[in-house]
């Protein structure tokens, strides 16, 4: 069971994670900087560079749940590790979790990356119509957060960390092409959507797959993660990445990209899953597809990408507490039940609006 947690990085998705956990669990909360807003639960300052002083903050919690930039959480992963005691983040860094996966071979608690939206939920979600099928053909996962009325060439506006959607966009993604995985650049295998008489586009990025292209391999034809935009975005996005070589200059690229397009109120998620396969000896094609909006959560309104993001992490920490997970080890999204995650506290905010 579950009874102290730790979170680590109190941003925009980081505090909303605190704030959910803290309605169960009791929380303590940690950032690089001391914490000004007032929250239903403590916090404290933590200097994660110091390895010593940071294992002995956490020593007393039961799990620990990484909010900080990707780049960051295998610092956490480490000490989680060396503590005993049960990890989770948010992460889409392939290899981040690559290690991450490598340290739960040896660990006394789960180890459970990529709990986030995509990846994360859209694995159960996939999951969930995947299961219905003998045999498959084709499995097509998209998820898209965009802001409601987007202006400009981009279209879009930096609700999530930049630093991670920047390294969606330059790593490879991995895919399964003619039944062989593979990795492909980002950005790339365009195609048009057409969502309730709006236009829009979707392309290659990294990591929105979890592992499941490792857990499918051999069963499927076709296996890939595509993320919606506005149409437009991937070619300038190649501009300044590849043509100007920004790519090796993620800190500017990064700096400028927030200063150009910053947060937003108004913004949704789409989320769409579509299998093709076999149902004894007929071919089907099963689909699923929500939009998600802002939503109030103790009379406080949060973005569409906050409160999906938090409340999935927070919900597969429900589920390891409750003993419907293995209770140590890698703890894959695909390995999680679509019924179960929706029946948990915090899956009710994604049952409210489905």
């Amino acid at each position: 069971m579950i009874k102290n947690v730790a979170v680590v990085g109190l941003g925009k998705v980081g505090s909303l994670v605190a704030i959910l956990l803290s309605k169960s669990f009791k929380v303590h909360g940690f950032d690089s900087e001391p914490v000004t807003e007032s929250f239903p639960f403590k916090t404290s300052v933590v200097d994660i560079s110091n390895q010593q002083t940071t294992l002995k903050q956490l020593g007393e919690v039961d799990a620990v749940v990484s909010c900080l930039p990707y780049k960051y959480n295998i610092i956490i992963a480490k000490i989680a590790h060396t503590l005993g005691i049960h990890y989770f983040d948010l992460t889409e860094d392939i290899k981040t979790s690559v290690e991450i996966k490598k340290l739960s071979e040896t660990s006394k608690g789960v180890m459970a990356p990529q709990c986030g939206l995509a990846p994360g939920y859209i694995a159960i979600v996939g999951c969930s119509l995947i299961n219905k099928f003998s045999r498959l053909r084709d499995v097509e996962l998209r998820v898209g957060a965009l802001p409601r009325y987007p202006n400009g060439l981009l279209g879009y506006s930096f609700n999530w960390s930049p630093a991670g959607v920047i390294n969606e966009y330059i790593e490879d993604a991995e895919v399964i092409a003619n039944g062989k995985r593979k990795y492909v650049s980002s950005l790339l295998g365009l195609e048009t959507i057409n969502i309730e008489g709006r236009e829009y586009e979707a392309f290659y990025t990294s990591g929105g797959l979890g592992t499941l292209c490792k857990t499918l391999e051999g069963k499927v034809d076709t296996l890939n993660y595509k993320t919606i935009r506005y149409p437009g975005h991937a070619r300038l996005m190649r501009f300044l990445l590849s043509e100007l070589i920004l790519k090796d200059k993620k800190e500017l690229i990064e700096e400028i990209l927030t200063i150009a397009k910053p947060p937003v109120k108004e913004d949704m998620v789409h989320v769409y899953a579509a299998v093709e396969g076999w149902k004894g000896d007929k071919l089907f094609r099963e689909e699923f597809f929500h939009t998600y909006l802002p939503q109030q959560i103790d009379g406080k309104e949060y973005r569409a990408i906050s409160w999906t993001t938090a409340s999935s992490v927070c919900s597969v920490i429900e589920l390891v507490h409750k003993g419907i997970t293995a209770p140590k080890g890698y703890l894959k999204q695909e390995d999680i039940s679509l019924d179960d995650f929706l029946s948990t506290t915090y899956g009710q905010y994604y049952k409210n609006q489905m």
